[in-house]
């Protein structure tokens, strides 16, 4: 296996899975590919934690929702995923309040043959660590970040991220959409 995380300007994989995307009886799953997003020319958001019903994961699976019309004002479609089943996803999303409404996918990768190709599977419990990728319309990789299963990301620092990357301008440390750019700051001159 290998140990290296796809990295900047490598082209997302191409995979077929099944993922949760309702609660309703009969409308629960769907087969997800990775054009999911591209062939609507928009970003993708994806990210992935270590398992179902646990205790850090619901935090940000929860914050990834509230934050979904950020996402999607964005033209980004967001993606969750981890190596669990979609069996146990709609279970999980039945069980636990936070996860009733959620507003994206949650993709199964229950062969671990993606989480395996983008390099974030623990060698030794073979469950993905909690990585996000943010990919352009393209499906080129233009971001990505990998947490230690203990941690919880920031989701507000995905948002600014995407932010970032979609002026195509040099953004300065802590940077905040709305102000201005290096570029701009540089054309000035």
């Amino acid at each position: 296996m290998s140990n290296k995380v796809l990295s900047i300007g490598t082209q997302f994989p191409a995979f077929k899975k099944k993922a949760v995307v309702s609660l309703e009886k009969g409308k629960e799953f769907m087969e997800l590919t990775n054009e999911y997003a591209t062939a609507k020319g928009k970003w993708t958001v994806m990210f992935w934690w270590p398992k179902d019903f646990t205790f850090v994961c619901p935090t940000e699976i929860a914050e990834f929702n509230k934050k979904h019309s950020e996402f999607t004002d964005r033209d980004a479609i967001l993606i969750g995923a981890s190596t669990d089943s979609e069996f146990v996803h709609a279970a999980w999303r039945r069980d636990h309040s936070d996860l009733r409404d959620l507003k994206f996918p949650m993709l199964a990768d229950t062969s671990k043959s993606l989480a395996e190709e983008l390099g974030i599977l623990d060698s030794e419990e073979k469950i993905a660590y909690r990585a996000t990728f943010i990919i352009d319309p393209q499906g080129i990789v233009r971001w990505v970040s990998v947490y230690d299963l203990n941690v919880g990301r920031n989701v507000q620092e995905v948002v600014r991220v995407l932010d970032a990357l979609q002026t195509d301008e040099l953004c300065p440390c802590n940077w905040q959409k709305g102000q201005d750019t290096l570029t701009t700051q540089l054309s000035m001159n």
